[in-house]
């Protein structure tokens, strides 16, 4: 908590914001794009970028930056430090050897999840996954597993603050249907999500709580839709991630 003005460095507020500016779809930015991303003035943007070249956190070809591998040591450090990234993982890397599909951990930021772990076995998406990477919170098995575990009004404030810009043909845009299954997850202790973040790729996620019942993260499988059925999937998946969620109850 801040108890004067002299406790916030306005500096360091600044060189967050133009951090966060890079992203998927912005990974090289010239100094106006980073200003008009940060919301920052062209002058304070470019110190900041300056100041992350010189530092070794970015690349600058005179005209626009990248981010250089130099700053994953922030978020890896950072990801590194939670406990439960660390506790989870071997649990994840046996699953995953075990079915032969991918397993990931993700915690809830907002209306995102954030991975803090992943054992990737088969690549079913066009997007690479690792921790730190981000997702809709709405439209994802783990997204929605979180979401239920909040209050329902908690969660449906969420819902109508996303972006539920369609991701595919069978993406669902109402609000409400989506708290629906929200809801599912809630009553099922699981959800399932079937090609609504990518054409082909099914997700079946269960919550991971701790020895005091509270929701921490959530654990799900993704695999290919091809060749199975939503029943089929359940059916032969969720009892791995019922003994995974057992057995890490007892020790989160």
């Amino acid at each position: 908590m801040l108890n004067k003005p002299t406790d916030y460095i306005a500096s360091l507020a600044k060189g967050l914001k133009v951090i966060e500016a890079f992203g998927p779809t912005s990974p090289r930015l010239s100094i106006s794009e980073a200003a008009v991303a940060s919301g920052l003035d062209r002058a304070a943007t470019r110190r900041v970028l300056l100041t992350l070249h010189r530092e070794g956190y970015a690349d600058y070809d005179g005209k626009f930056f990248t981010l250089t591998p130099r700053i994953l040591r922030l978020g890896v450090a950072a990801l590194a430090s939670l406990p439960l990234s660390q506790i989870v993982q071997p649990w994840l890397d046996q699953l995953s050897e075990q079915i032969g599909q991918s397993c990931s951990v993700a915690l809830l930021d907002e209306t995102e999840i954030v991975y803090i772990a992943r054992a990737a076995q088969k690549r079913v998406m066009s997007i690479g996954l690792m921790p730190g990477s981000r997702l809709p919170a709405h439209c994802t098995s783990m997204g929605r597993v979180l979401l239920a575990a909040l209050p329902r009004e908690e969660a449906d404030l969420l819902v109508r603050r996303s972006d539920l810009t369609p991701r595919t043909k069978f993406s669902i845009l109402d609000p409400v249907q989506t708290l629906c299954r929200i809801d599912a997850a809630r009553e099922d202790g699981y959800a399932f999500v079937d090609q609504e973040v990518e054409t082909g790729l099914r997700s079946i996620a269960v919550p991971l709580n701790d020895r005091k019942g509270l929701t921490v993260a959530a654990l799900n499988i993704g695999l290919s839709s091809a060749g199975w059925t939503p029943k089929q999937t359940i059916e032969t998946y969720l009892p791995h991630l019922l003994g995974v969620q057992s057995a890490l109850g007892r020790v989160l």
